[in-house]
């Protein structure tokens, strides 16, 4: 398997986690499969590979056709590729913040008992999640503005959601990076890119 089609995998779980903050934002309902894809990959901090932080390649089918679209000129969301730009400059700004990044790191271990025994959707790890978030990640700049329906981000439940999946995304964003991810990418390897997206599908 080539490298690009391994960057893949954790380009797609970035976008898929994404959708569905967009969509929890919108509607306050989530896919749950795709959401719990996303948290667990939080607690999966020394996967051997980017299959085993997703479970396997296919729980991130959701988000190879989201970029294939992207890539294809057919997205439907214009404001996903700028959520996934934030996240993206985020990542930058978290790794090099090292105490931001040891937090977060040592609020997961902590919570991983719990997590093994409730799963990583019971509404005690969201909130817990999302506390992780709010406390550490959300005080870096650029900040994520996550844009949705003012009846929805001004319920604690789904604030807490939405924080505990973007904090699923930057994971990925992290793992894009470890895996030789830039935006160069986007740039000028979108052909490469589009292929092992294709490939992976």
């Amino acid at each position: 398997m080539s490298d690009m089609e391994e960057r893949v995998l954790a380009l797609a779980g970035l976008v898929q986690a994404l959708q569905q903050v967009r969509q929890i934002a919108e509607t306050g309902q989530a896919d749950h499969a795709v959401v719990s894809t996303a948290l667990d990959s939080v607690f999966r901090i020394d996967a051997a590979s980017p299959e085993a932080v997703y479970g396997d390649a296919q729980a991130v089918e959701p988000g190879l056709r989201l970029l294939r679209d992207y890539f294809g000129n057919a997205a439907r969301d214009e404001l996903l590729p700028r959520l996934a730009l934030a996240v993206i400059q985020l990542e930058r700004r978290f790794v090099h913040e090292t105490a931001t990044a040891e937090q977060v790191h040592d609020g997961i271990i902590a919570l991983a008992p719990s997590m093994q025994r409730l799963g990583s959707t019971h509404p005690d790890i969201l909130a817990a999640l999302g506390s992780l978030y709010a406390d550490t990640v959300s005080h870096l700049r650029p900040r994520v503005m996550v844009q949705g329906n003012p009846h929805y981000l001004g319920q604690a439940g789904v604030v807490a959601e939405i924080r505990a999946v973007l904090l699923a995304a930057l994971r990925s964003a992290v793992l894009w990076r470890q895996l030789g991810g830039s935006l160069w990418d986007f740039l000028l390897r979108r052909r490469e890119v589009a292929a092992a997206v294709q490939a992976r599908l």
